[in-house]
């Protein structure tokens, strides 16, 4: 078997999170995409609003598992897609205001994904990786709380870009 060439010491290209000690780096981010669908109001409908989502959002991110821990990624990403829909240690520690997951990359952060779908792929000519494909929908609680969050990542994002320069 031959060692892996994955370097630790370098920040990974996007972490998936619980907000508790499920933490999961993806080194390798190959392609990242987001898309944000908004809802149009009905016609005819009142100015007063409810406080309700005005848009969805889907992140997909396709990646690697790399080095001797693969096989432990894949199964914490498995069990942090279950405990995304059920509850996460970000839950339990803000009492159910914030939940999810929380996603960081240099394109956003976010907190309250949840893991749609995960796809893992194998092949001869990429040892020691696991390719994975992964799906989140941004699931935030209506609340002014989420929309400060959101506020905030672009803040700690820009933060990030100064640091890295």
């Amino acid at each position: 078997m031959g060692k892996s060439y994955q370097r630790y010491d370098v920040i990974p290209a996007a972490i998936i999170s619980d907000g508790g000690a499920m933490t999961i780096p993806l080194w390798g981010v190959t392609a990242m995409g987001i898309s944000e669908s908004y809802h149009l109001p009905p016609i005819g409908s009142a100015s007063a609003r409810s406080m309700v989502s005005t848009h969805d959002d889907n992140i997909t991110l396709n990646g690697m598992l790399v080095g001797p821990l693969r096989y432990t990624w894949k199964v914490w990403l498995e069990t942090i897609a279950e405990s995304s829909k059920r509850g996460t240690a970000l839950a339990q520690y803000t009492g159910g205001k914030v939940g999810g997951l929380i996603l960081v990359t240099t394109m956003t952060i976010r907190t309250d994904m949840q893991i749609q779908s995960l796809t893992f792929n194998a092949s001869a000519s990429k040892r020691q990786t696991i390719d994975v494909a992964i799906s989140m929908a941004h699931m935030p609680l209506p609340s002014a709380l989420g929309k400060l969050l959101d506020i905030a990542s672009i803040g700690i994002g820009a933060l990030a870009d100064v640091g890295g320069n």
